[in-house]
């Protein structure tokens, strides 16, 4: 079959499903605990609620929540449950399809403010290397100078830089929570302060950690201040399909308040077509996967995040502990909740080749730089395997000191 031009004719649905299960026979194999991002596992009752939920909203649009009312319940509803869990009391937001749309969006919501509010035309934002590059991308398409800062030595973003590149031209002042390339916690209240010195908003991105915190603190885990409880922060954005162990792709945008909220949407009247106006970068929105992720909160609630988080962060402690132990890797930063990424402190010892080593094996990582390093988000599914992968990883260290320099580096896009 030539696939350069269009069917042309059908063919029965059983051979096209079966060639769907072979085209996935390389795929990543998620299931097994033998990836470190991209897809997080919940387990089988969260799949088997997840899926059902899909079914259910399978065909079902959200552009018109007139048209499907139980869509615009479910919305609302996702966005007051993750409001109260980031302590926000008047907070407000939207569904999203992932972690860059998010950021676009605050980003924009951002840049109409300052000019809203300040008449600010030629706005900046100011942020630091360890925040996610969607900034960037949101900053070229909606118009916004970018003024980036370095990190500090122990990784975060460094506030007295930050204080010098904030000023009467600022819209938006991002902090990461956690951030994706080390996994730590920037200094949020000193953050949003800056902002709100000059009137500016100021972004959590916790896209990464936004179903982690919370129930990591109620666990009893350190937990730097990072939400709407500090004063300054205007918006926060989490991903339901990483942590939360939704289905791909949903992400929530949520805004300090209904006032701030307004910023985000879209509204256009002149045309044919009479009015249009999106809170979102798409038009249409599917509903099976904001179906699916109401549907998984709802399963598991507090005590089925705390419990799936507990899990998460043993896995996370055992996989640390274990680089520690293996001579020739360090941990980038002091990380301490489920995102860890690893390098080497050994002449000569090149991690990407030790990558190279657990691709062989069946592990799926992600490779980011710099410096050269294995990116590793833990997640429950990752608990039943860690032995298996710490041995491995052994093993590639061992296998690479003695292979020539030069692993392949496939560093992935994440959303």
């Amino acid at each position: 079959m030539t696939y350069r031009s269009f069917p042309a004719t059908g063919r029965p649905a059983a051979d096209v499903l079966a060639d769907l299960v072979g085209k996935q026979a390389r795929d990543a194999r998620w299931a097994e605990g033998r990836t470190f991002g991209l897809v997080f596992d919940g387990g089988d009752e969260v799949r088997a609620v997840a899926d059902e939920a899909a079914s259910l909203y399978l065909h079902e649009s959200a552009l018109n929540t007139q048209a499907f009312p139980s869509l615009g319940a479910i919305q609302s509803e996702l966005c007051g449950w993750v409001s109260g869990l980031f302590h926000g009391p008047e907070a407000a937001g939207f569904l999203t399809s992932g972690g860059t749309e998010s950021i676009l969006l605050a980003v924009k919501a951002a840049r109409e403010r300052a000019l809203d509010e300040r008449d600010v035309t030629r706005p900046e934002v100011v942020l630091a290397k360890s925040a996610h590059a969607a900034f960037h991308k949101g900053a070229h398409l909606f118009g916004l100078a970018v003024r980036s800062v370095p990190v500090t030595d122990d990784l975060t973003a460094d506030v007295d830089a930050m204080a010098a590149e904030v000023g009467p031209n600022t819209a938006l002042v991002v902090a990461s929570a956690v951030d994706y390339p080390t996994g730590l916690v920037d200094p949020v209240p000193e953050i949003a302060a800056l902002a709100a010195s000059v009137g500016a908003s100021c972004h959590v991105d916790a896209c990464m950690g936004g179903f982690v915190l919370p129930f990591a603190e109620m666990e009893g885990r350190a937990a730097p201040a990072w939400d709407f409880r500090s004063e300054g922060v205007t918006t926060i954005s989490a991903d339901i399909h990483k942590l939360g162990y939704a289905p791909k792709g949903v992400s929530v945008l949520l805004h300090a308040s209904r006032e701030l909220r307004r910023h985000q949407t879209f509204v256009f009247d002149d045309w044919l077509g009479g009015l249009y106006a999106t809170p979102n970068l798409q038009g249409t929105r599917a509903g099976l996967p904001m179906a699916a992720a109401w549907a998984v909160i709802s399963h598991l609630g507090t005590d089925g995040y705390r419990r799936l988080v507990r899990a998460t962060l043993d896995a996370a402690d055992r996989i640390r502990d274990g680089v520690r132990a293996i001579d020739g890797l360090v941990l980038r930063g002091d990380p301490a909740h489920q995102v860890l990424a690893i390098t080497s402190d050994e002449p000569g010892l090149d991690v990407f080749a030790v990558g190279d080593g657990l691709a062989a094996r069946g592990w799926y990582i992600d490779r980011q730089y710099p410096p050269d390093s294995l990116h590793l988000t833990v997640s429950n599914g990752n608990l039943p395997v860690v032995d298996e992968f710490l041995g491995d990883l052994a093993a590639s260290v061992l296998e690479a000191r003695g292979a020539a320099p030069g692993g392949s580096g496939q560093y992935a896009t994440i959303d």
